[in-house]
């Protein structure tokens, strides 16, 4: 126990004398925005999926999100028929209280409750390493999905909301950004084969990933 509070005593001191730091040196100055793509504009050219729909997200949901950019669709697998809904939130800065919401808080928000959690390892690719993405089965009733998701920003893939926390304020001291994604990706769960599932979702990021790199900032 006492290693336990001495390691969760050093995760809070470091991010009180980061905080602390970024408030001095980075926070000070005009931040640097970079240039992205449009996400309206990303197309998945694929002979394994293809797009099925474009989501239209509310009113209500977009002043909570406060994302400066947005894509929500969903896709089929030609092969299998299964579905897999992408979302993907920019933010240009987070200087200004806006920041992506955390699906670990969203999902039980809006009724799904978690059954499974963890991480796991895509291999991409272009990408000599993996990717290490949150993974996630959810339910609603008798409904289920898997969920895999992740932050992305400056090439740099990120599955622990705490890491994304510390890089945020690294990268504002560096390099005078703040600027992040968050990414995910919903299949259904059929037949309560939840790996079945969770494969087709991996099927789905080897596919969409080198794409969307393209449209967010690095």
């Amino acid at each position: 126990m006492s290693g336990l509070l001495q390691t969760k005593s050093a995760r809070i001191l470091t991010m009180v004398l980061l905080l602390q730091a970024a408030a001095f040196y980075g926070f000070s100055r005009n931040e640097k925005v970079p240039a992205h793509k449009a996400l309206d504009e990303f197309s998945l050219n694929n002979n394994e999926w293809m797009l099925v729909q474009n989501v239209d997200i509310d009113k209500e949901t977009l002043d909570v999100l406060k994302a400066d950019d947005l894509l929500s669709r969903i896709y089929q697998n030609k092969n299998s028929g299964r579905m897999a809904t992408l979302f993907v939130a920019y933010f240009e800065t987070q200087r200004t209280g806006k920041a992506p919401h955390s699906p670990k808080n969203c999902l039980p928000g809006s009724g799904w409750v978690p059954s499974q959690s963890g991480m796991i390892d895509i291999q991409v690719p272009g990408d000599a390493e993996p990717i290490r993405v949150n993974r996630y089965i959810v339910a609603h009733g008798d409904n289920q999905d898997a969920v895999l998701y992740w932050y992305q920003s400056h090439n740099r893939v990120i599955a622990s909301e705490y890491a994304a926390k510390i890089f945020t304020v690294t990268d504002s001291i560096r390099y005078n950004r703040s600027d992040t994604s968050l990414v995910r990706v919903i299949v259904p769960v059929q037949g309560g084969d939840t790996q079945s599932a969770v494969d087709t979702a991996v099927s789905f990021v080897q596919a969409v990933f080198a794409p969307l790199k393209q449209y967010l900032p690095v």
